[in-house]
């Protein structure tokens, strides 16, 4: 399955940035590692997407709870997950 993870936000821009850095690191591993292939700060920058490899949904919320933002609490996720019928080569 493949998952979208959107975050959001729950403490001020300042705060939030505290944490980027390491969740930044965090997300280029799991991005090496395939086991997220897009991520990006939404517009309004209240949170981000992350949008998952073909993963199950143990190694999705794993995702979650190993992103540094959750532990710190800094943001929250909710998960959506589909089957991928339909892809690009590559995926």
């Amino acid at each position: 399955m493949f998952h979208v993870l959107k975050s959001t936000y729950l403490q001020p821009p300042e705060v939030v940035d505290q944490t980027r850095p390491a969740h930044l690191e965090f997300l280029k591993g799991e991005v090496a590692a395939g086991r997220i292939v897009l991520a990006g700060r939404l517009d309004d920058e209240t949170g981000a997407v992350l949008v998952t490899g073909d993963i199950s949904a143990e190694e999705a919320q794993d995702i979650v709870d190993r992103d540094p933002y959750t532990p710190a609490g800094a943001a929250r996720y909710e998960r959506v997950s589909f089957n991928g019928a339909f892809r690009a080569a590559g995926l």
